[in-house]
């Protein structure tokens, strides 16, 4: 249910309450919601996924990602959020292809090989060819 990235990193189309559970069981310490609320009927509310990682022991924080792309504030979000884990990290949104894109451009940032991300990103089934450019400028040192 959860695609590893790496070691550390998870990614996962929307969770449900039970899944924070199982996320504690998968070692997750920290869960981030990359899905603004209210995107479809059936998705569980951040607020409410929010209060069951608290009551199971796991740091949370929203990063919401539209479908109109990403911006350099939430790729640093994500790279402060990933620096102040300890432990793996689920990330989620509808698929899980917005968390995967916003994973790789914050590693990118840190000047993460991008072929290296393909690799790991096609490894678990997402693609980041909509975001190779942006990829490389970034691990470039652009922004």
């Amino acid at each position: 249910m959860f695609r590893p990235l790496t070691d550390t990193m998870r990614v996962s189309p929307q969770i449900t309450l039970d899944q924070v559970a199982a996320a504690k069981e998968d070692g997750v310490t920290l869960i981030i919601n990359n899905r603004p609320d209210g995107e479809a009927e059936d998705q569980t509310p951040g607020a409410d996924i929010e209060a069951a990682a608290k009551a199971a022991g796991i740091d949370y924080v929203a990063i919401p990602v539209t479908h109109s792309g990403f911006s350099m504030p939430q790729v640093d979000a994500m790279i402060d959020a990933l620096e102040k884990s300890e432990g793996r990290v689920l990330a989620y949104c509808r698929s899980g292809t917005r968390s995967t894109l916003l994973w790789a451009l914050s590693q990118a940032k840190q000047g993460a090989n991008p072929a290296r991300l393909s690799a790991d990103a096609a490894k678990a089934g997402y693609d980041l060819s909509p975001v190779r450019p942006m990829l490389d400028a970034l691990a470039a040192g652009g922004s």
